[in-house]
């Protein structure tokens, strides 16, 4: 048939790709839930950054070679100049962006060292579960926020 490519021209037209390259990349982020007399320490994300202006759960991506636990240690000395006791899993949260996929590995918090001080982020705020919803979240962080919210209702503030 006239006017169809030839087998060899096929294979040069080919847009086949390996599979991870249509994967989205998955970041690995520790974030820590510090509470004192039922309050919670939230910290507003920089400008410039990714989700600029919004609040979260202090914490940071993992580097390579370091444990999730080491992660969170190091990023809240460096956000905050706090270091905590040894941090208790809570709960793990993954996230589709378009850009990547997060994976956050949220962990009860107690501070061993320090006063929390913003050195790494906009300003920080220590506030109830039922007052989390006058603050604007990554859409990740919304299943922790609910679980917090819902301890606190079952637990009384």
């Amino acid at each position: 048939m006239s006017g169809m490519p030839d087998d060899a021209n096929l294979q040069n037209i080919s847009v086949w790709r390996p599979a991870n390259e249509y994967m989205a990349k998955v970041v690995e982020v520790a974030a820590g839930l510090i509470c004192i007399d039922g309050r919670y320490l939230i910290a507003k994300r920089r400008t410039g950054v990714h989700l600029a202006g919004l609040w979260e759960f202090p914490g940071g991506k993992r580097e390579q070679g370091e444990s999730l636990e080491e992660c969170l240690q190091r990023e809240l000395y460096e956000e905050l100049s706090i270091r905590i006791e040894i941090p208790v899993p809570f709960q793990i949260i993954r996230h589709e962006y378009p850009e990547k996929t997060v994976e956050l590995h949220f962990f009860r918090c107690t501070i061993g060292e320090g006063r929390a001080t913003p050195l790494d982020c906009a300003e920080i705020r220590w506030v109830y579960p039922s007052e989390m919803g006058q603050y604007q979240f990554p859409p990740a962080d919304r299943p922790i926020i609910e679980a917090l919210q819902r301890d606190t209702e079952s637990f009384g503030r």
